[in-house]
């Protein structure tokens, strides 16, 4: 069994666009025998490197897999950059999903991962319903869909708000690079603010894989025209996506744990409320001191997330 402390193991898998096939990384944790399978999903602009602290706390019960998104990280880049929405990144994890051959599947999602594990268990719901809804005896049975045991929304819900969408999309697709890692290191803590307080390690690891070495300089490690399809968004698709979300989150029939920043913009009080009404199996934990969005390091942010994974 790989052991839980070392560091993960880099593997690929194929996937498919409108525009043509695509590579997408992903670094898996404990034992690759292990079916019970925790799928990790980052937030818009970082990597699957942002769940280290994580998977080392769960990989002795689960096979942990942290994908970079496509654009991200060792994942390619798409040929055509309007693909890089959440159904492309939905049905290039059921992709993931295939190969990983789960038992179990439990998910954890921050922000934009958080909102691909909604598609998905929305998806699933759908499956469901229709295999229910068979009219005759005699047919086939549809193909069952995914089925999460357990699902971690993490600062994100159905509804996004605009000043944060606002505030992400002015800086996603701006060009950035530097003559150190000490340079690199420093920006993210300038620019991370709402990430709360964080150790000099800390801040070196969330840098180290937004800005890897290029060349000689550190440069971001994304696709910048990640910001053309954001940027493209009309209201009247924003409010059509909300609802969409509404409809896949209520749907999600396992126990969701949501999980706040204390001072997020991007996930309200008000919409976790109307979270918590809205579908019975979830519950919700605050982060104090933090606002979009937690980054799960610290063992304070960890434990609640792995109780409730464990239980």
């Amino acid at each position: 069994m790989r052991q839980a402390s070392l560091e993960p193991c880099l593997e690929y898998v194929t996937c498919a666009s409108p525009a043509g096939l695509h590579r997408m990384a992903y670094w898996e944790w404990g034992d690759p025998a292990n079916d019970q399978v925790l799928v990790c999903v980052h937030g818009l602009t970082r990597t699957g490197r942002d769940f280290d602290a994580l998977a080392r706390r769960l990989a002795g019960r689960y096979r942990v897999v942290c994908p970079d998104v496509v654009g991200r990280g060792r994942s390619d880049w798409l040929a055509n950059p309007a693909f890089y929405t959440v159904p492309q990144y939905a049905a290039d994890m059921v992709t993931l999903i295939a190969r990983l051959k789960p038992a179990r599947l439990a998910w954890v999602g921050t922000s934009m991962g958080g909102l691909i594990g909604m598609a998905l268990s929305g998806s699933a719901a759908f499956s469901r319903a229709a295999a229910a809804m068979r009219p005759h005896p005699g047919m086939p049975p549809a193909q069952e869909g995914l089925h999460f045991d357990r699902m971690v929304l993490n600062d994100v819900g159905p509804r996004l708000e605009l000043g944060a969408l606002a505030r992400i999309g002015q800086y996603v697709g701006m060009p950035r690079e530097f003559d150190s890692f000490e340079q690199a290191v420093a920006a993210m803590r300038a620019d991370s603010l709402p990430f709360g307080p964080h150790s000099d390690e800390q801040w070196a690891q969330l840098a180290r894989y937004v800005y890897p070495e290029q060349d000689g300089r550190w440069v971001k490690h994304y696709d910048l025209a990640l910001a053309q399809p954001l940027a493209a968004q009309t209201p009247q698709e924003l409010a059509a996506g909300e609802q969409l979300l509404w409809q896949c989150y209520v749907g999600t029939d396992c126990p969701v744990l949501i999980v706040r920043g204390e001072q997020s913009d991007l996930l309200t009080t008000v919409t976790v409320d109307e979270m918590l009404q809205r579908n019975p199996r979830a519950r919700a934990v605050v982060i104090p001191g933090v606002g979009h969005a937690p980054t799960l390091m610290s063992d304070a942010q960890i434990e609640p997330v792995a109780a409730f994974l464990l239980d």
